[in-house]
């Protein structure tokens, strides 16, 4: 993680430092989810693959990574900010992100969206659940979901260059002629950095965020679900927003749905294999159930004409504070 290497002491910083910290945590945000769309798109026009498959690998991994530094930072001595940052950071994708995303510009989604990735995630997701109800994350239940990371994997590069991707691909190339003068040597470089960018973008954001937080005298658990699950979900909705700007929204879809998929399987499995991940009762009243019901609303929403509209990213925006405030009163014992 970025903060390894620059190690800014956000403990001892003044107030002003720590905003100062977050307006440059969000320029590099914003330029990083440029530069990776850019890259991303380029690879696609170069080697002729669906965008949605560069969507749901390169650009779902590269913006994953701050997830995955701070679950795997964080499992040791703090597991209750890993577990809430992989499931707030989903919840976020799926209402924040998406719903923003959705405002910006109506999201045309391909039909292999609907048939094959989100019936995917949403086994997944039952799946993280049921793990969850059976007695939390331990090794043997991290090496199943390592083990559905490379099925998923396989699977997506053998269906990367199907007959059913043809004509997404055709028409993508159609409308990126300014990609396309790019080497995949110098897309490969884009990624790269724009990836750096947003970690280290993401990285002083949650630093900052985590300690004002703190000093407001927040619980790890909450932290992790709202602060830490939102800036490390920072990467994905510069990458969806950049994309949806430039009128790639089937890159935006797959980031999002890929994004999700790996934090759980990845992730998930990564921190639970090497350290294990115990679940608090209150996540299974909240934030499994509303993780379950964000992916089937993702179902029903691409379902609809095949566009995710701007009202339905409004009500997705809705549904996520909604979530976001039961989470607050769960975690701070309002429920039980």
């Amino acid at each position: 993680m970025f903060l390894a290497l620059i190690n800014l002491p956000f403990s001892e910083l003044h107030l002003f430092w720590l905003l100062l910290c977050l307006v440059l945590g969000f320029v590099a945000l914003t330029y990083g989810g440029d530069i990776l769309t850019g890259g991303a798109a380029s690879i696609s026009t170069n080697l002729k693959i669906d965008p949605i498959v560069v969507g749901l690998t390169v650009v779902s991994i590269a913006t994953s990574m701050p997830e995955m530094a701070t679950s795997l930072m964080a499992a040791k001595e703090n597991p209750e900010i890993a577990l809430g940052n992989i499931l707030g950071s989903n919840i976020a994708n799926v209402g924040l992100i998406l719903g923003i995303a959705a405002i910006i510009a109506p999201l045309k989604i391909e039909l292999r969206m609907i048939q094959r990735e989100v019936p995917i995630l949403i086994g997944v997701t039952v799946i993280f659940g049921l793990f969850a109800m059976g007695g939390g994350f331990h090794k043997l239940e991290g090496l199943i979901l390592l083990v559905l990371t490379v099925v998923y994997l396989v699977y997506v590069v053998r269906s990367a260059k199907s007959k059913d991707s043809e004509s997404a691909i055709q028409e993508f190339a159609e409308g990126a002629q300014e990609f396309a003068g790019r080497s995949t040597k110098v897309a490969v470089i884009l990624i790269l950095i724009g990836a750096a960018l947003l970690a280290l973008g993401a990285d002083v954001l949650v630093g900052a965020s985590v300690e004002m937080a703190m000093r407001m005298g927040a619980s790890e658990m909450f932290v992790g679900l709202t602060i830490v699950a939102i800036g490390t979900s920072l990467p994905e909705l510069a990458a969806s927003v950049s994309a949806v700007r430039a009128g790639h929204g089937d890159i935006c879809a797959g980031n999002i749905v890929g994004s999700n998929l790996f934090n759980i399987l990845l992730i998930g499995g990564g921190v639970s294999a090497i350290t294990g991940m115990d679940v608090h009762y209150h996540l299974l009243l909240v934030e499994f159930p509303a993780l379950v019901l964000l992916s089937g609303l993702l179902l029903w929403f691409f379902k609809s004409g095949h566009i995710v509209s701007r009202r339905e990213g409004v009500a997705l925006l809705f549904i996520y504070f909604g979530i976001l405030s039961l989470s607050a009163l769960s975690q701070f014992g309002y429920f039980f």
